[in-house]
């Protein structure tokens, strides 16, 4: 295996160590992991969003669209 040396802000290098505290894994290992993933896919793999989690239920229950705006459904809130 090469070494390879590079410098990073402060603030990069505390959320490295942070992330691969969190893994159980090297800093190193976890560079080397997202290197790999950059250079495979184009870029960093990410965390799935809710969106993509739970996309599939979108949409799947009714009930009066105007929620978010009608004063009406607020009348009892918090009581």
């Amino acid at each position: 295996m090469t070494t390879l040396t590079l410098k990073v802000p402060g603030a990069l290098a505390d959320r490295l160590t942070e992330l691969a505290r969190r893994r159980g894994i090297s800093r190193s290992a976890l560079v080397r992991e997202a290197l790999q993933a950059l250079l495979e896919n184009g870029r960093p793999r990410k965390r799935p969003s809710v969106l993509d989690l739970a996309g599939d239920l979108c949409g799947c229950v009714e009930g009066p669209g105007d929620l978010s705006y009608n004063k009406k459904y607020m009348e009892d809130f918090g009581r």
